[in-house]
């Protein structure tokens, strides 16, 4: 969501021999341990992000001194050389750009690099392999089968059952991921390549269940070419927004085909850390009998979000017809002809409204505060489309490049490449807009005008991208009851702020979710969850996502406060992405390579 590709004309040349010069003075710095001449080779107000290849961590630093202190606290260890264009990539997005490769004393790594007279204003620097723990692909890829006779020979079948049967057993995982859906399975599978003994534990009957049990018009919002897995794409024929039951089965399907040690039907019980030992103790039921797990790492890969958060509203215990949060929605069919109120306007609310809306029900939306929206097409367009889109990959553009040149813009200044998209999707939606309003809804385009991502980003919430519903609301299909609040509820109606009274068969509470570390506190410990704070945000200040200023998203891909506990979570892009970086601090530890963390992360709010 970011245009960082232009149509401008390329000065290959012109690019090579600038990049090329200043990574050999950089190198030149860097090899002879002089942190002050690498810091006078960037721009005064320069930002380096680092993926885990010089940090073990995930952290960006602003300016000449972060460089400066960034180098001076991880230079000699992680005596980094060879740096080079990296050709494999392709060519830049601009004649100030440069894809690079390089290595350290433990692995290789690729990165990017903006120039700004001659110096460097954006460095990317990401971990992409071991030394020594390379994957099993291409050309390492395992045969399958040992050819010649072999006395007791063991089928591929057969080797998968009993390490089905040890891990767990047996053996214990080194890993133990909590969460089955995307983001867990995506990291399952990053680390069986990186041959890490992992046990994916989930509460549902079957992998996939985390969507297929939604509400049943849901569908992603995001395109396929935003949404593939790791290792495999999805295929040209997949629809450009998925079902939620077609990802499910997709989901489900993946589990098997990489291999993973997938446990469903799981309770969670319990987990504590025992500092002595450096393992986890995790306690599970399965098939009705506890069982414990004792892990080296332990994951919580429950999505980018906490538990369901539910407001507390006078007469709850009193109303009489339905009412649930939007997590627990069954979907339309029960209420045709019923009275509807769906307390929220963020993507969900939207949703459920549009669907109860198509079998017939009267359906009200609350809205509390204002909500940014942007067309579905729009954003495929004008925010997306550079990097994800059928025209994006014909002009040679590919996930991990994608992938990569999103990560190459800092979080610091991401809202100013937003900004110019946002104002264009306001001039070319206008009208859509103007209808909106004069119905009353009250839209936003973020606290600095930078739209969707950046409040995704900040809160995880405020935000609508229209496949339809929006229509529905300017037409006065949906109703609308906004600039409100809930004050209480009767046996059969919802009481408003302004005084109305809305009368109500079913409730809705499409009202969000808490911060990850609620599900830390509930398995762990409600002094671990403070331990390591609140999850998600970047501190800009903005609404929802307080200060002070952070720099990366808090807690998520990278250690914590509380050592051996991690979090992965986010769309299906970031768990694809971030997954990698997850899978190599793992597997580091698990080989035993050192892994000082440059720059932990402080704790400012527990929730």
């Amino acid at each position: 969501m970011t245009e960082t590709i232009t149509d401008r004309p390329v000065d290959t040349l012109g690019t090579r021999t600038a990049v090329t010069s200043w990574l050999a003075d950089f190198e030149k710095a860097l090899t002879a341990r002089d942190v002050d001449a690498a810091a006078t080779l960037f721009v005064e107000d320069c930002y380096w992000r680092d993926l885990v290849a010089f940090t073990w961590n995930i952290v960006t630093v602003e300016g000449i001194e972060g460089v400066r202190d960034l180098l001076a606290q991880t230079l000699d260890r992680t005596l980094p050389s060879g740096f080079a264009v990296a050709e494999e990539l392709g060519e830049p997005a601009a004649d100030t750009e440069s894809w690079i490769k390089f290595d350290t004393s433990v692995g290789r790594g690729l990165g990017h690099l903006r120039l700004r007279d001659g110096k460097a204003w954006t460095l990317l620097t990401t971990l992409n392999e071991l030394k020594g723990h390379e994957e099993p692909k291409r050309d390492r890829r395992p045969k399958g089968i040992e050819h010649g006779a072999v006395p007791n020979r063991q089928s591929w079948l057969e080797q998968r059952r009993r390490e089905a049967e040890e891990l767990g057993h047996a053996t214990q995982p080194y890993v133990v991921v909590v969460g089955g859906g995307q983001g867990g399975i995506a990291l399952g599978a990053r680390l069986r390549q990186l041959g890490v003994p992992t046990i994916i534990v989930d509460r549902n009957p079957r992998a996939g269940d985390s969507w297929r049990k939604r509400y049943k018009s849901l569908t992603l919002h995001d395109p396929v070419w935003y949404d593939h897995l790791p290792y495999i794409d999805f295929p040209p024929n997949w629809p450009v927004f998925s079902p939620k039951d077609k990802i499910a089965d997709w989901l489900e399907m993946y589990t098997r085909v990489m291999e993973l040690n997938y446990w469903s039907s799981i309770e969670c019980k319990r987990a504590s850390y025992d500092e002595t030992a450096k393992e986890w103790t995790v306690v599970i039921e399965r098939e009705g009998v506890e069982m414990t797990l004792r892990p080296k790492q332990l994951v919580l890969a429950t999505g980018m979000s906490g538990k369901p958060s539910l407001p507390k509203i006078d007469g709850m215990d009193v109303f009489k017809g339905d009412q649930h949060h939007s997590s627990e929605h069954p979907g339309p069919d029960a209420y045709s002809g019923k009275k509807a109120v769906v307390i929220g306007s963020n993507n969900s609310a939207h949703d459920i409204c549009a669907a109860l809306w198509e079998v017939g029900a009267d359906v009200t939306m609350v809205q509390r505060s204002s909500t940014h929206v942007s067309r579905s097409d729009s954003l495929m367009e004008m925010a997306l489309g550079a990097l994800y889109s059928e025209s994006a990959v014909a002009s040679g553009m590919t996930t991990q490049k994608a992938d990569m040149t999103f990560a190459s813009i800092p979080y610091r200044i991401l809202h100013v490449f937003q900004i110019p998209v946002y104002d264009a999707i306001r001039e070319r939606d206008a009208d859509f807009y103007a209808r909106l309003e004069k119905a009353g809804f009250m839209l936003d385009f973020g606290d600095d005008n930078s739209g969707l991502f950046m409040k995704y980003l900040r809160r995880g919430s405020g935000y609508y991208i229209d496949v339809g519903a929006s229509d529905l609301v300017a037409n006065g299909d949906i109703k609308l009851e906004s600039g409100v609040d809930v004050v209480r509820l009767t046996e059969d109606a919802v009481v408003l702020s302004s005084g109305k009274t809305l009368p109500a068969d079913l409730i809705v509470y499409a009202t969000g979710y808490g911060s990850m570390n609620g599900w830390a506190a509930d398995l762990i410990s409600p002094k671990v969850a403070a331990k390591v704070g609140k999850c998600w945000g970047l501190g800009s200040g903005t609404a929802k996502d307080p200060g002070p200023w952070e720099g990366e998203l808090r807690n998520m891909w990278k250690p914590t406060q509380q050592e051996a506990l991690w979090f992965h979570g986010g769309n299906l892009h970031q768990s694809r992405h971030y997954s990698l970086y997850l899978a190599l601090q793992l597997k580091a530890r698990m080989e035993g390579i050192p892994t000082p963390v440059y720059g932990l992360q402080e704790v400012h709010h527990l929730s």
